[in-house]
């Protein structure tokens, strides 16, 4: 591909509830990924109960662990399996370049404050791209998968 191209406009973004749908899938996907991850700490720890100053290190091996996922799929292919499943592409904000590993880390710290709040999801019922908060922030785009 030659040449830049604009970044995708406002009819490009894939619908707010195809992302939602998407969001709730990789929320089941990462269920299971919480789940063995918590099952292998608890046999490295030697211990079924995790309190105190354990449970916050078993809380960030977790954040670590959903860091690592997305990190790796973002950077590799630009879509997780959700994204794969329900068509849609993470790219750079020119539209088609693949995001940059400082950018991917952003969107996930981003991600990771603002969605439990609901804020950057309802962001972009007004953004005029209607992207999520966290991508304006990190200079990501979700972009359809014909």
């Amino acid at each position: 591909m030659s040449g830049a191209q604009a970044p995708a406009s406002r009819d490009a973004a894939p619908s707010i509830l195809r992302r939602l749908a998407s969001m709730l899938y990789e929320s089941l996907l990462l269920f299971g990924v919480a789940f063995i991850g918590t099952w292998t700490f608890q046999f490295a720890a030697g211990t079924l109960v995790i309190e105190g100053w354990r449970m916050r290190l078993l809380q960030l091996f977790l954040l670590a662990l959903f860091a690592a996922y997305f990190l790796w799929c973002w950077l590799r292919s630009g879509q997780t399996l959700a994204m794969k499943t329900w068509r849609i592409r993470l790219v750079a904000k020119d539209g088609h370049g693949r995001l940059a590993p400082g950018a991917a880390l952003l969107r996930f710290i981003y991600a990771v404050l603002l969605v439990p709040t609901l804020a950057g999801i309802f962001w972009a019922l007004v953004d005029r791209d209607r992207q999520f908060l966290h991508d304006r922030l990190a200079g990501s785009l979700l972009v359809p998968v014909p």
